[in-house]
């Protein structure tokens, strides 16, 4: 006879999410680190209830921002190469809206998280609720269903024996390295409080493991077939390859047969900065190095990359009639542009082609040409990250000071804005993972909620933010939250007095200065603002430095201070690193009563015969 146990709805959920496991170097450990929660009446009596019971197996962290916590959720996925996840959950309404942003950003990145936002009553009896939206001609509807298209798998927890079955759906889709991505659980807070019998065996431990499948063999012997034929063979790395653990493989498989390799934003510290292999970023943030091998190459073996526009440089830069291999576990991403698909785990693949390609080398000229190309970039990086004296310091200046005093063993956080094309380019990544960047969503406000998340994952190392001042302004609540956990961070913000990427953008473009930098927009006074105060109010040692000098000394000192240290910089807004690059379809008006708009237009028109989509 079947053994139950009596439970509501969120009791046994938070009991199974307990009881799930997985294998970190060769221990048992919970797949859940952890549950973010800001309550409110939707989630407070049943999951709040639920979570203080498991709160040892089960830790529970407070926010002051749902977005904010679900980047730290979703930071702390990618930090931990989706091995460990966390879990958040909300109330209705403003609460669970609030997470939308970041679930996008988790479906983009292929990122597992876990959202439980609460939902409006099953049974209707106290319709509308507070919070309720009402949908005139749909009964059915709560503002969750903005979840389902951004959600890789989505269920409404209408009766509480239905989590028996959702459940399971949600842990394959979050540790499936194909599907990946946000799950969201709408949890009507009428029905987490129901009860019902639980077969105990649903909660028994549960291990999950990383799949790891292996390419076909037809797939395989196409793909082999291409690179014996490579006289120009390239490598794209991307995040795939360190979700797959294959930064090892990936470096024999290149040292073995000579093949140069380039990283995508989210690939970045496939190898390291030093690797004689390593081309650097590429596309339209690319160095001068992997770009001018890409116009060239003859077949591109993209790892894990889902090819998106700035890694092509929409689809401008592969100038030579290219054959791309797609090695991807996702079958959507591998025949991307009529790739050859090797529908595969990153190691699993690499070590195959390895295999059958045996002891094949690329051509020596075309190793000889990417080492020149090498040299030739890093002499160009190190002038545009040299110390200066200016007074109003490049990014890629203040990046170099943030690398010349913490060192390639620091991991840097950053997402939206002109840093990410900056580091990207410039940033010496050492060990995988040291380089983490949200740039598939372009989020801004992740950078001070991720950095919590990588720190959460990584307690040990040095974690720095490199953030603008617009996102800075956008959200920075978690500052405090890094205090009230003891989680230690260097936060460098740099104040350009806007948006000042998109201002660049704007005038390439042909638009006039307008609404990007404070001076530009509609104003009776421009805002003076502290942000050194502001970071101390909320608990941080806080300090406006004046000179490059000062920044690195401040660096020098933070590794040192007992709680998250923020060191403000003011910067330039106009000036970014010339050498490298592609061009990037935007698209510019077609008629305009001003004149540069029609010149950026006859621009736009020429740039766009470039690009080759079909080929």
């Amino acid at each position: 006879m079947m053994t139950t146990i009596r439970l509501t709805m969120a009791q046994a959920l938070t009991r199974y999410l307990a009881s799930q496991k997985t294998i970190i170097d060769g221990k048992t450990v919970p797949i859940f680190a952890g549950v973010w929660a800001i309550f409110g009446h939707g989630n407070v009596a049943a999951i709040g209830e639920a979570l203080y019971q498991h709160r040892d197996a089960l830790p529970t962290f407070r926010a002051h921002n749902e977005q904010a916590m679900a980047h730290a959720a979703i930071a702390y996925a990618k930090a931990s190469f989706r091995r460990r996840m966390m879990a958040v959950t909300s109330s209705i309404g403003p609460g669970a809206t609030n997470l939308v942003t970041a679930c996008a950003m988790a479906h983009v990145n292929r990122l597992p998280v876990l959202f439980l936002p609460g939902d409006i009553f099953a049974n209707r009896r106290p319709d509308p609720v507070l919070q309720q939206v009402e949908d005139f001609a749909d009964g059915t509807v709560s503002v969750n269903d903005v979840f389902r298209p951004i959600s890789r798998y989505f269920d409404r927890i209408t009766r509480p024996e239905q989590i028996l079955a959702a459940l399971p759906r949600a842990m394959a889709v979050l540790t499936d390295p194909a599907d990946c991505g946000p799950v969201t659980l709408s949890l009507c807070q009428d029905v987490q409080a129901e009860a019902y019998d639980y077969p105990e065996a649903f909660f028994d431990e549960k291990v999950w493991t990383q799949r790891r499948p292996r390419p076909s063999d037809d797939e395989l012997a196409a793909a082999v077939a291409a690179l014996r034929t490579a006289r120009k063979p390239l490598i794209i790395a991307g995040g795939g390859v360190l979700y797959s653990g294959a930064t090892e493989t990936l470096a024999n498989f290149a040292e073995a047969h000579g093949i140069p390799v380039a990283e995508t934003q989210a690939g970045k510290s496939s190898l390291p900065a030093d690797h004689p292999l390593n081309m650097g970023s590429i596309g339209v943030t690319g160095t001068s190095a992997a770009n001018e091998l890409a116009r060239d190459a003859d077949v591109i073996l993209a790892v894990g990359t889902r090819l998106q526009d700035f890694t092509t440089g929409s689809w401008s830069l592969f100038q030579n009639g290219k054959t791309i291999i797609g090695l991807n576990t996702q079958v959507f991403d591998a025949t991307k542009h009529r790739a050859l698909p090797l529908v595969a785990d990153a190691q699993a693949g690499l070590r195959e082609i390895g295999l059958q390609l045996e002891a094949l080398s690329a051509p020596e000229d075309w190793t000889e040409r990417a080492a020149e190309g090498r040299n030739l970039w890093f002499r160009a990086a190190d002038k545009a990250t040299a110390a200066t004296n200016a007074a109003l310091p490049s990014d890629g200046q203040v990046i170099g000071a943030v690398q010349r005093a913490l060192g390639s063993g620091a991991t840097v956080v950053c997402a939206a804005g002109g840093l990410p094309g900056e580091l990207h380019k410039l940033w010496q990544a050492g060990a995988p993972g040291s380089y983490h960047l949200e740039y598939g969503y372009s989020t801004m406000g992740y950078e001070i909620a991720g950095g919590l998340g990588v720190k959460m994952a990584k307690p040990d190392q040095e974690v720095v933010v490199m953030v603008g001042d617009g996102s800075y302004l956008m959200m920075n609540s978690e500052i405090a939250t890094s205090v009230m956990l003891g989680l230690r961070l260097t936060i460098v913000v740099l104040d350009n007095a806007g948006y000042g990427c998109i201002n660049r953008l704007q005038m390439a473009t042909g638009g006039a200065n307008f609404n990007n930098l404070l001076k530009d927009a509609r104003h009776d006074v421009l805002p003076s603002i502290d942000f050194a105060a502001h970071a101390a109010s909320l608990g941080a040692i806080a300090t406006k430095v004046a000179s490059i000098a000062e920044l690195e000394a401040g660096l020098a000192a933070a590794v040192t201070n007992d709680r998250t240290t923020v060191l403000v910089i003011d910067t330039d807004p106009l000036v970014t690193t010339e050498e490298g690059g592609n061009w990037w379809d935007v698209a510019v008006p077609e008629v305009s009563p001003r004149p540069q708009v029609n010149a950026a237009r006859k621009e736009y028109e020429k740039a766009m015969q470039a690009q080759r989509v079909v080929d």
